[in-house]
């Protein structure tokens, strides 16, 4: 009774508490990010961009406006739950600056990070980063040629919502890329995993970012929590996405979800 108690305070997703959680750890999440993960997270955003390449049309496409309207020929790319920008910035990388890039993100603290390495990476004009709930995404339907989430999916309220919304604002024919924290599945291994991330991973995490919200106590119960592998695929086709594919990474410490938009789907309110 106690345990589940505890469980469900540490897993409070509602938005207030998640915004409040992330804002407070903005200033070592980069940090901890890439130390935690012994900086393995660069690879798993850069083989992202490689297996769900952007399209890119010549000329090189204006920039976005403030209102978010296509800057070019390229469609644009968002990246939702953006968080620091890096998914973003490795996408810019990616299409060489050729494709306009939104960032979105509900915690205001992590997009002042953001548009801050956006400019010393002179990435500024390309990408537009603003503030937007993910389950209530401020486009029109059909926007984007695809639309990413990294490491954030888990900690959306309303899960299906979330798709819902990545999927509307996805043009037809244009793919949506999840990529998320999954749970290595081999004997050894996943026994070894499990306990980093749920002892060793939550004490650094703490000692470091001094969180008030123990965010990092809440990080590996969000993804012990979380549906991954077939679960998660299945939930994106009953969202209406088809050629649903998985693809662990490092063991199955990461997973990358991919599905497209078919062509006859609508794009609803």
């Amino acid at each position: 009774m106690i345990g589940e108690f505890v469980a469900s305070l540490v897993l409070d997703k509602r938005e207030t508490k998640i915004r409040s959680m992330f804002n407070n750890i903005a200033p070592s999440y980069d940090l901890l990010n890439h130390l935690l993960s012994c900086n393995v997270d660069h690879y798993w955003r850069w083989r992202t961009t490689r297996m769900v390449p952007p399209v890119v049309q010549p000329p090189h496409p204006r920039p976005l406006s403030p209102g978010g309207e296509r800057g070019g020929d390229a469609a644009p790319i968002l990246d939702l739950c953006t968080g620091t920008g890096d998914l973003a910035l490795a996408y810019d990388r990616a299409a060489q600056g050729r494709v306009p890039i939104v960032g979105a993100d509900f915690c205001h603290q992590m997009l002042v990070r953001a548009e801050a390495k956006a400019k010393r990476k002179k990435a500024s004009e390309r990408i537009r980063f603003l503030e937007a709930d993910a389950q209530h995404l401020p486009f029109p339907s059909d926007m984007f040629q695809i639309t990413t989430v990294a490491f954030g999916l888990r900690n959306v309220t309303d899960t299906d919502k979330g798709i819902a919304e990545m999927v509307r604002v996805t043009q037809p024919g244009g793919r949506v890329a999840i990529l998320e924290f999954s749970q290595p599945r081999g004997f050894v291994f996943g026994r070894l995993y499990r306990f980093y991330f749920r002892h060793v991973l939550p004490r650094v995490g703490q000692m470091i970012s001094r969180s008030k919200d123990n965010a990092y106590r809440y990080l590996p119960e969000s993804v012990l929590q979380f549906p991954d592998g077939e679960a998660l695929a299945e939930r994106l086709r009953g969202h209406g996405l088809v050629d649903v594919k998985w693809h662990p990474m490092t063991f199955g410490i990461a997973t990358l979800y991919v599905g497209t938009k078919a062509r006859s789907a609508g794009g609803g309110a």
